[in-house]
């Protein structure tokens, strides 16, 4: 059996809030939604967690978060930079943009030898997700195909009234495993219904999809997959979009499904998905914080 790692993609942390020490908690000692996360998979069983940083943001990063959860949990550190790109590769003149979630990833394959889950940093989860993708990644392994889960949410319970939010919308086979998943990045309440923003044209799609929150159970097996993709993707971002492409992780995984190289079972989560996508946002997950705690699904101290 292998020991599951926890991957927190952390990078672009704080960024909306002008810096990782202007992050507001949302726990009433101070806790950030990113200890609630690491609080519910040490509960899950994990044992270990890698942090995907800025090297800029090390010493704040450790300030502000990792030293504290040090004391709970295996830390270690990995760093996302703008030019972590392949032998002949350079970063465009003017790019300031990260690479995405795809290249996040990547750049873990170096520490990360264990079937590991990802998650954002500044999304809540719930226990349920971090037990249902520990369990899996604790027997996960390939076989005559590449075996990865992720976590699905309902569109309904992801979305703010505050602004739009980018979510991958899954379609999904009747045995519940994913069939497609399309990055949507501009999916807002719109004319009275839930549509999503593509170039300028704007398309209605059901509340009730189920979407991507970057909660997945992954083996070694997707850095290959990863490396085997990010050289046709910056190919063709140098040429079409140099300061602004992404290269996403929900696209890498749907191009392994569509050519029959990855299965992965969508685990589903009753509990409701929380995010401070926007600081309008943040009243509503402070109360629910609260409320949890009220419930006793976390001690009034986490850390204590």
């Amino acid at each position: 059996m292998s020991e599951p790692i926890l991957v927190i993609m952390a990078a672009g942390m704080g960024s909306r809030y002008g810096g990782l020490k202007q992050i507001d908690p949302v726990g009433s000692h101070g806790e950030l939604i990113i200890d609630f996360s690491i609080y519910d998979a040490i509960q899950a069983g994990f044992k270990k967690v890698v942090f995907i940083i800025k090297r800029a943001n090390e010493a704040d990063f450790k300030q502000a978060i990792g030293d504290r959860i040090a004391k709970m949990i295996e830390v270690e550190y990995v760093y996302q930079e703008l030019d972590k790109l392949p032998e002949g590769y350079e970063v465009p003149g003017e790019r300031i943009k990260p690479w995405g979630t795809g290249h996040a990833i990547l750049c873990c394959k170096e520490v990360v030898d264990q079937p590991f889950a990802v998650i954002n940093a500044d999304d809540y989860y719930g226990q349920e997700a971090f037990k249902a993708i520990y369990d899996f990644l604790k027997v996960a392994q390939d076989d005559d195909k590449y075996r990865y889960a992720m976590v699905g949410y309902t569109l309904k319970n992801t979305l703010t009234d505050n602004g739009h939010v980018a979510r991958g919308i899954c379609e999904l086979t009747q045995e519940a495993k994913l069939a497609s998943i399309c990055e949507r990045t501009h999916i807002a309440h719109h004319e009275g219904e839930v549509q999503f923003l593509e170039g300028e044209t704007w398309t209605p799609v059901s509340e009730e999809s189920i979407v991507s929150m970057n909660l997945w159970g992954f083996t070694p097996s997707i850095f290959e997959a990863l490396e085997a993709q990010f050289v046709p993707f910056l190919d063709q971002a140098i040429q079409e979009n140099p300061l602004k492409a992404e290269f996403f992780l929900p696209s890498v995984v749907d191009t392994l499904i569509q050519a029959d190289k990855a299965s992965v079972d969508v685990l589903h989560s009753k509990d409701k998905w929380y995010g401070v996508t926007y600081k309008e946002d943040k009243p509503a997950v402070v109360q629910a914080i609260q409320g949890l705690q009220n419930a006793g699904v976390y001690p009034e101290n986490i850390w204590r």
